[in-house]
């Protein structure tokens, strides 16, 4: 089974079909070649007029032959890569499928779980209280997922509608994690802006938040330890550059060009040990876009922590 299934390897499928093709055509000069040479014996021998008998030349032929087969082979390679990206497109998909469901079926199985226990046991106050505490987290997890999905349904249909307006981004970001500090409480979040003066930029802030929630709930997620994440500011020419600076994980170099693209999750894409759902960054990358700006990620490597880039005009 294996074996059939290798014979019919894209890759194998792809390369037999060149090495066939090439094959036919060198065959078919090969007998252009010796088909004329016969001809123009004869043409001698016979005295007869060249110019009716060998109208066409060998070698113009040769070469629409080699042409048309050119354009065929680039049509075969174009195919062959587009089959290939479609199916490499359906198994981050199948991927992301398995593994957002987990992420919802988690926080129901539990807060299930938690209910159950409420109506078959008599709980103490405190017990009850820590229970609901559960719950509640377990709530905000499927809440998010469920936010996730609708917000990139309308992001990227251009539906989603706010106003923009021009903020001061440091006053803005430090807003933001004092807001949500209930969400971070073990971590430590510093500010670095050497400059001090304003740094005004146009934004969308509901749109802006979530790119800020993306980036600093995946620095949460990818962290073994406590996490200590440096927010610095800097103005270079007429551009803002935040970096978003943690003590993670990390991240492999060949991941590094992947992780925005959409569905991708960090780990092997073709079974359950890739992370997250796939959309978090790709999120991120979105809405930078929609912002006139960019986002880049820069990492040492495994262990060393991730740099996050984000450049808007001022």
């Amino acid at each position: 089974m294996n074996r059939a299934r290798w014979l019919f390897h894209p890759i194998l499928t792809l390369i037999f079909s060149i090495l066939a093709l090439v094959t036919s055509l060198f065959l078919y000069i090969y007998w252009y070649i010796e088909i004329s040479s016969g001809l123009k014996s004869i043409v001698k021998r016979f005295n007869l007029d060249t110019g009716q008998v060998l109208a066409s030349q060998t070698w113009v032929v040769i070469l629409v032959l080699s042409i048309l087969v050119g354009v065929i082979l680039m049509g075969i390679a174009i195919i062959f890569v587009y089959n290939l990206k479609t199916f490499h497109l359906y198994r981050l998909q199948h991927n992301f499928i398995n593994n957002f469901t987990h992420e919802l079926k988690t926080p129901v199985t539990s807060i299930k779980l938690y209910l159950e226990t409420f109506l078959k046991h008599e709980l103490s106050r405190e017990d009850q209280l820590k229970y609901t505490q559960y719950m509640l987290q377990d709530t905000d997890r499927l809440s998010d997922n469920i936010n996730r999905i609708l917000n990139l349904a309308q992001i990227e249909s251009k539906s989603y509608k706010s106003e923009v307006v021009a903020q001061d981004l440091v006053n803005f970001i430090k807003q933001f994690y004092s807001k949500n500090s209930h969400l971070f409480k073990n971590c430590k979040i510093s500010f670095i802006h050497p400059g001090k003066d304003p740094l005004i930029t146009l934004i969308n802030p509901p749109l802006f938040e979530m790119l800020l929630m993306n980036l600093s709930t995946n620095a949460l997620k990818y962290n073994e330890n406590h996490l200590h994440l440096k927010i610095i500011f800097e103005v270079r020419r007429k551009n803002i550059y935040i970096r978003f600076q943690d003590n993670g994980i990390g991240i492999e170099q060949p991941e590094l060009k992947k992780i925005f693209k959409k569905f991708y999750q960090v780990g092997r894409s073709d079974d359950m040990s890739a992370r997250g759902s796939g959309l978090g960054l790709y999120l991120v990358e979105l809405i930078a876009k929609i912002h006139k700006g960019k986002i880049t990620a820069k990492s040492e490597g495994l262990h060393k922590g991730t740099t996050f880039t984000l450049s808007l005009p001022t």
